[in-house]
Formats: C-alpha cells, structure tokens, sequence
C-alpha cells in the first residue's frame, strides 16, 4: 500500500479499489494505481477489462465498493467536489448537446464548474483558438463532422483548466491526420503541467506520447512501467508483443516477419 505521503502528491492515487456490481460481476479486483504530477500515463487493456470502470470510479461516475480513489489527495468519493474540480473528462462516446452551439457547449461546462462569465468567455475564446474551432461557434453542435465533435470534446474538458486530464479512446474513430492533430494538442498540454491519464487501443499512440504505461486485465493492474520496462518483463520486443502476451494471442506478433507468408 502506498504511503500517506504519496498518496497526497499524486495526482491520482488509486489502492485496494474493488467495484462489485448487483449482477456479481467484479469489474474490478483490488486495483492499485499512481499517476504522478506531470506524468503522461497510459492504461492499455482489451475490452472489459476495467478501463472505463476505473474511470468512472476516479470521476464519480460511479461509486466504488471498497477501496480508496483519490485526486491531488482529494477523495473521489468523500469530498467530490474538489476531487472533481481537478479533473478534466474526456469521454470515449460523444456525450455533447446536438441543440447547443460550440461556443455555448464551453460556457456552460466552465459555468458548471463555476467560472465566473467574463474569465469563461476568455477562456472559450482561447479554446476555440486552440482547437481550429473559431470558425464553427455559432454553429450548433449537431452539424459537425466527427473530427470537430472530438476537438470540442476535448476543448470542453480543459475549460475549467483541470490539472489532471483523462482521455477515454480520444483518437477512436479518427483518420491519421487528426489522430495526429490530436497527439501535438495533448503533447503541448501535457509540456506545461497537465497529468495526463490515456486509454487507448492504438498501441503506438501510448508508446508515442506515454511515460508510463499499467496493462489491466481481468479488472487487475497486472503490470507497469515504460514502454521498454514492459517489454523487457514479457521478454518480447516491442510494447505491442507485450500486449499480445498480455492478451494471450502472441501468435499474432508481427516482430517474427513472416505473418504474411503462406
């Protein structure tokens, strides 16, 4: 267990976090987990593996069982409003207000949040900058095309200026050019100061942007560490041989150069 001093500097200090559901499934088994300040973490795992539940727990979307979630040593569950006030969502799905325009979309996350209106119509002004999305603010949300929703989804997310960033499969969906659109927005909000949580099954996007990586399965943190230190403790040569070991289908490994052959 983590001592009471690290759980206090980090940005998200996860231990013994169990979440049992009505039906008896146990989405997670015993989760431990540090996100340091400034760190570019990544959580890798297949479907149903407790990504989303892990989530959901740490933003109180959803209620743990047992176990301790803190944010910046805010309880996630005991005093959620200052847990959640530090903590920016990102959602894999487009939960965004189809009769809401861009710029009312952002005025009214960041007054949820309780900015005051003339710092919000700043700040919105600034993110519509920087997500190439000025152009489209008085456009009503239902109108633009899926690479615009996933900008204003971020944008919306960083409002409130959170010190800790969660993005759920941000890039799902998305051609190369956004993906990588993407990657520089969040590589230059992570450079001044922004923890960053990241789930993702494009491998090389958490090994292009993440100091550390937690592979969870089976609703179990079953290892961590750098791209190389993951690769090393399976004994493979790359992080995605290593998710194929995880995930039980190494024969799919690319690193032996013969899988096209017949």
């Amino acid at each position: 267990m983590t001592d009471a001093h690290t759980s206090g500097s980090a940005a998200l200090h996860v231990d013994g976090l169990v979440k049992r559901y009505a039906n008896g499934v146990e989405a997670l088994r015993g989760v431990a987990l540090d996100v340091q300040p400034g760190e570019f973490f990544g959580l890798l795992g297949p479907n149903g593996a407790g990504k989303s539940t892990l989530i959901h727990c740490s933003t109180g979307l959803a209620q743990p069982t047992s176990g301790v979630v803190e944010v910046f040593g805010h309880d996630a569950l005991h005093d959620y409003g200052l847990a959640r006030q530090a903590v920016g969502l990102a959602p894999q799905e487009l939960n965004i207000d189809w009769f809401l325009t861009v710029e009312e979309t952002l005025d009214y996350h960041a007054g949820y949040f309780g900015m005051p209106r003339a710092e919000r119509r700043e700040r919105t002004d600034e993110m519509l900058e920087t997500f190439s999305l000025t152009e489209k603010r008085k456009d009503r949300t239902r109108l633009l095309s899926g690479g615009m929703k996933r900008r204003l989804i971020l944008a919306r997310a960083l409002m409130h200026r959170p010190r800790l960033l969660i993005l759920d499969e941000p890039t799902a969906g998305v051609d190369i050019e956004l993906r990588l659109e993407l990657w520089h927005y969040v590589r230059d909000i992570n450079r001044q100061g922004t923890t960053i949580l990241l789930t993702t099954h494009y491998l090389e996007e958490a090994e292009q942007l993440c100091d550390k990586i937690a592979f969870i399965n089976h609703g179990e943190i079953v290892a961590q560490g750098t791209s190389a230190d993951l690769s090393q403790r399976y004994g493979v040569a790359n992080l995605e041989d290593a998710y194929l070991e995880l995930v039980g289908r190494k024969e799919l490994s690319r690193s032996t150069g013969d899988e096209f052959t017949s």
